[in-house]
């Protein structure tokens, strides 16, 4: 089978160096609409800075480089083992060169592997599919901003929401509105309707994928998602909750069929540092996007 370690280490370090075009241009748009002088113009240009010296130097965005979260999409019959094990291997390498913080803590004895590597540490998702190629999509989601994700059971009375798309808008902001800027605003908001508890949460990270100029498939949602984006940016608490006309970058949303006896709303909170990537295999021939 094809080695790809070295290529899965330039993945990662694509990932944690050098953001994706959509969200830098989504960043520069917020600066623009910003007061001039105003304290979220100065952090949307320290964070601009710090994209740009990240690129320079090949050095992670963010110190908190997160869980890596892999979507390994592979051919019919191709072996999915080999390719776990290079990535791990690719993550202890990318630890080694800095791209990586070694993050993966064990739980009962608090000791950190050194390499990123641990109980399901990385999140690995295999997806056989009809396509020839190998594709895989990496997201790196910092400890932060996954600590002011939420998961509400609709009906909630205190928040007036029923099962309805407009009782999933009430409590998706009220998921905006409680962190208070924490999870390092502005922020990118991967939203699941329905599913279980565990299901959704996949569901929600994985809509973290889509970039932020796409458009929903489903008018319904589509609607929904401009109107959260719009509405969430007038709570003025801007970029690092220092108020500002710029607090969210995207809401993407998806949803699931769920049991009768439950409605759960998901939210998955991505912070500025949107830190996404893909790797295509043709062949001979890897491409980076």
């Amino acid at each position: 089978m094809q080695v790809l370690t070295e290529n899965f280490v330039e993945l990662i370090r694509l990932a944690s160096t050098d953001l994706r075009p959509d969200v830098e241009k989504a960043l520069r748009a917020a600066r623009a609409r910003e007061d001039d002088g105003s304290a979220a113009q100065g952090a949307l240009d320290t964070i601009l800075e710090n994209v740009a010296l990240a690129r320079k130097n090949s050095t992670p965005i963010c110190q908190d480089t997160g869980t890596p979260i892999f979507y390994i999409y592979h051919p019919t019959g191709q072996s999915t083992l080999p390719l776990k094990k290079q990535i791990h291997a690719a993550l202890a390498t990318a630890t080694e060169r800095a791209y990586l913080r070694p993050n993966a803590v064990d739980s009962l004895t608090g000791k950190n592997s050194g390499n990123n590597l641990g109980q399901d540490f990385p999140s690995l998702h295999f997806v056989e599919w009809d396509q020839d190629y190998l594709k895989v999509d990496l997201l790196l989601k910092g400890g932060g901003c996954e600590n002011v994700g939420a998961q509400y059971k609709l009906p909630n009375t205190a928040l007036k929401a029923g099962r309805d798309l407009d009782g999933v808008r009430n409590v998706v902001l009220d998921a905006v509105f409680q962190p208070q800027g924490k999870g390092c605003a502005p922020g990118v908001l991967g939203v699941a309707i329905g599913g279980d508890r565990g299901s959704a949460y996949i569901k929600s990270k994985e809509q973290l994928f889509r970039p932020l100029d796409d458009e929903n498939p489903v008018p319904e949602l589509a609607a929904l998602e401009a109107k959260l984006v719009a509405e969430a940016n007038k709570l003025d608490i801007g970029p690092m909750g220092f108020g500002g006309k710029t607090t969210v970058l995207g809401v993407k949303i998806g949803a699931l069929h769920r049991l009768p006896a439950s409605y759960f709303v998901t939210i998955s909170y991505m912070c500025w540092a949107d830190r996404r990537r893909t790797m295509t295999v043709r062949g001979d021939k890897v491409i980076y996007e």
